[in-house]
């Protein structure tokens, strides 16, 4: 008795290509069908920064500064500028992050105009001080907010 092995082994290797054929193309269309169903998003929240809140505005709402006061143009001119990170080195000075009317935040050094108005007099761990010239009185002090603990 003769048996026909060797047709027997490429009958066994074409039904396992066959079925290897058949499984990825399962896979393929069931990865495919997976990816077209959306899967669910958590909310997305968001974050504001706090209110703003002008406080002569509050003081003559609840009946005090009558009139004008000194330091309204220094309130003013405060909104135009905001900081955003302080380098302080002793030897050098050092740097701050400032931010003017808005635009984009571009590092200065101490003694740096800032605007037409005002320098960088000087800095501390957490602020920066500007004034109209180096020799002259601090105008206006810049500070970094409070940290938030988690």
């Amino acid at each position: 008795m003769q048996t026909h092995s060797h047709n027997i082994w490429w009958l066994r290797i074409a039904t396992f290509l066959l079925a290897a054929l058949a499984t990825a193309s399962a896979a393929y269309w069931v990865l495919k069908w997976r990816a077209s169903v959306s899967p669910s998003r958590p909310a997305t929240i968001a974050f504001s920064e706090p209110a703003q809140f002008d406080p002569q505005a509050l003081a003559r709402l609840f009946g005090g500064a009558k009139g004008g006061t000194a330091n309204a143009p220094l309130a003013r001119a405060a909104s135009h500028f905001k900081l955003f990170g302080v380098i302080a080195n002793r030897a050098k000075g050092g740097y701050a992050l400032i931010a003017v009317d808005g635009k984009a935040a571009k590092p200065f050094r101490v003694g740096n105009q800032v605007n037409d108005e005002l320098v960088l007099h000087s800095l501390s761990a957490r602020s920066a001080a500007l004034a109209a010239s180096l020799d002259g009185p601090i105008t206006l002090t810049l500070e970094l907010p409070k940290l938030a603990h988690p």
